[in-house]
C-alpha cells in the first residue's frame, strides 16, 4: 500500500506552511516562498492559482503584492490543502476487480478498504496548518498517532505531478 503527494501536492503543502509561517509579516512573494521552501519558482505560481481558486490563498498583485493565507491557519486542513491541488482522492474503482465499485455487488474487502480510506482522510482533517507550522522538526500529534511532513527541498515520498 503507498500514500504519497505528487510534487503539486507537495509544493502545495509546502508553499502552505511557509504562508503560515510568514503569516505575520503581511505578503509573501513567490520568490520567497520558493527560496524559503526550497520549491521550483516555475511552479510555484500554478499551484498557488490552484489553492488560491479552492479559496486557501489571497494575491494581491503588482510590484510590492504577494500571497497570504486567507483564513486562519487553524481552519485550513491538511486535507484542504491536498485537495486543493490534487482533487478528491477517494477510491472510485475496486481494490480487488478493478472496475467501478458497486456494480455488481461489493467485494470482500470493500468496506476495509473503504474504512481505511475515511481513517486517513480524518487524520489529515485533523492536522491544520497552525499544529503543522509549530512544529518545524516535521512531527505534530493528531488524534492518536503523529503525522510527519517533510518540508526540505524534496520531501520524501513525493511523485511526479
Amino acid at each position: 500500500m503507498r500514500l504519497e503527494l505528487t510534487k503539486r501536492g507537495d509544493y502545495a503543502v509546502r508553499a502552505m506552511l511557509a504562508l503560515t509561517r510568514g503569516s505575520g509579516n503581511g505578503l509573501l512573494s513567490a520568490r520567497r516562498i520558493s527560496d524559503a521552501m526550497g520549491i521550483p519558482v516555475r511552479f510555484l505560481p500554478q499551484v498557488l492559482t490552484d489553492l488560491q481558486r479552492a479559496g486557501l490563498v489571497e494575491a494581491a498583485p503588482g510590484r510590492s503584492g504577494g500571497y497570504r493565507l486567507s483564513r486562519d491557519p487553524g481552519a485550513i486542513s491538511l486535507l484542504d490543502v491536498i485537495e486543493a491541488v490534487e482533487g478528491d482522492a477517494r477510491r472510485q474503482s475496486c481494490v480487488l476487480r478493478g472496475g467501478q465499485c458497486g456494480v455488481d455487488g461489493t467485494c470482500d474487502v470493500h468496506n476495509v478498504f473503504f474504512a481505511g480510506q475515511e481513517a486517513f482522510r480524518d487524520t489529515f482533517a485533523a492536522a491544520n496548518l497552525a499544529e503543522l507550522a509549530a512544529h518545524p522538526t516535521g512531527t505534530a500529534a493528531v488524534g492518536v498517532g503523529a503525522i510527519t511532513l517533510a518540508s526540505g527541498p524534496r520531501a520524501s515520498g513525493a511523485s511526479e505531478a
